[in-house]
């Protein structure tokens, strides 16, 4: 008998291995939508659809018995890496699901490439369950790289969903590691990347300008992606302690010095960061933020992923904030809040405050309030010192806006009468 989820797996894996696509493999009989759940294991097959299925994938009815092989966790994983769908890594991550007794290295390598797709698809809880394992594996194969690796992309991931205690451990022990190991330049600098985002995050700023002072001379000889990302670390710092100018000066050097043909989505990324810099100035200078802004959203029509995207629109609803669009804010914030946010702890918060901002202009000023009270404790109580701090200055400047534009109606209505 033919059992759900096995079978979607299997069919899956067949299907792959033969190089078509859903809607190929669906063509006139079937639904696209029909064949994914059946992949997924939603939905039981009958039997007109699976000899179907065996006609056009040429097998025999036997071959849906046959668990997905991890004849080819290797075969998976080289499918995997050498595509640019989708449909290669779900393929590993459903081979891998089935295998126990492969060879730890082919185990890492295959986790490793399931992170970084979990990542660039924002699904956080499934990057890190994976990253969890790798550490185990780094472990079991006591290398000092590996171990490295594992630790600080683990670290990089906590920190985005505020998990910042223990991403400040993890960060810590990996850079050791690096250091105590004398491993290679991207080693060390990605542990030290990840070791002053966390500092930052966690408000010790001098630790985490020590430390990315450290990081930009160790990479000074270097014009690649893990230079551009010092540089923007060196930048981030400097902001959060006040010095708007070099920030600006250290990121507009990393824009000048990543080529697109590099790293486009890098490219992206800084003018995103960029962007988001020039509205955080004060005051303001929207102007140039627009400029990166547009830069960024011309890059990412070609290579966007659900995260880039919902950050470019994130950064769109903050400007039309800014620019006193609030009708357009409000638009833009409801239709980013249609879908399941993949953004980072940090840019999830900032949202909700404008959200809280918003509330208030329109009369919610209670409502406003009250949510932007409970933020700023939840940062608190997460240690997002820095964070915190911000979103108490808005809450005073939301009371005091709201103070006077009673005064303002108060006054009105007096003079009225």
């Amino acid at each position: 008998m033919l059992e759900q989820p096995a079978f979607g797996r299997r069919l899956k894996e067949l299907r792959v291995e033969r190089g078509l696509s859903q809607a190929a493999l669906a063509g006139n009989e079937i639904s696209t939508g029909y064949l994914s759940r059946l992949e997924s294991g939603a939905r039981q097959p009958t039997e007109r659809v699976v000899s179907y299925l065996i006609q056009v994938l040429g097998v025999e009815r036997s071959a849906f018995d046959t668990p997905p092989s991890g004849g080819s966790l290797a075969q998976a994983l080289s499918l995997a890496t050498s595509t640019d769908g989708d449909e290669g890594s779900e393929n590993l991550i459903a081979v891998l699901a089935q295998v126990r007794k492969e060879s730890p290295f082919l185990r890492w390598q295959a986790l490793w490439h399931i992170s970084r797709y979990r990542q660039r698809r924002g699904e956080r809880a499934e990057e890190q369950a994976c990253l969890e394992e790798l550490i185990q594996v780094a472990d079991e194969l006591a290398l000092p790289a590996l171990q490295c690796r594992a630790g600080f992309q683990l670290a990089r991931s906590l920190r985005s969903t505020g998990e910042v205690p223990r991403a400040l451990g993890l960060a810590l022990h990996a850079y050791q590691l690096a250091k105590g190991t004398d491993l290679a330049v991207p080693d060390t600098g990605g542990a030290l990347l990840t070791l002053v985002s966390v500092e930052a995050e966690a408000g010790r700023l001098p630790d985490a300008r020590a430390h990315v002072d450290e990081l930009v001379e160790l990479v000074a000889e270097r014009s690649d992606t893990l230079a551009a990302e010092a540089l923007w670390s060196a930048a981030t710092v400097r902001f959060r302690q006040g010095d708007h100018e070099g920030a600006r000066a250290h990121l507009e050097r990393a824009m000048e010095e990543l080529d697109s043909s590099v790293d486009l989505t890098l490219w992206a990324r800084l003018r995103l960061a960029a962007a988001s810099l020039y509205l955080q100035s004060a005051p303001p200078q929207t102007e140039r933020g627009r400029e990166r802004l547009e830069e960024a959203a011309s890059a990412l029509a070609l290579i966007g992923t659900p995260v880039l995207r919902q950050e470019l629109l994130t950064l769109q609803t903050h400007f039309a904030f800014h620019e006193g669009r609030y009708t357009d804010a409000r638009k833009q914030y409801d239709e980013l809040n249609r879908d399941e946010l993949r953004l980072s702890y940090r840019d999830q918060v900032r949202l909700h405050i404008l959200d809280s901002r918003l509330m208030v202009l329109e009369g919610r000023e209670q409502e406003g309030v009250r949510r932007l009270k409970e933020l700023g404790e939840q940062a608190q109580q997460q240690s997002n010192i820095d964070l915190a701090a911000e979103i108490w200055r808005i809450l005073a400047e939301c009371l005091e806006d709201a103070s006077r534009l009673r005064r303002t109606e108060a006054e009105a209505e007096v003079t009225e009468a």
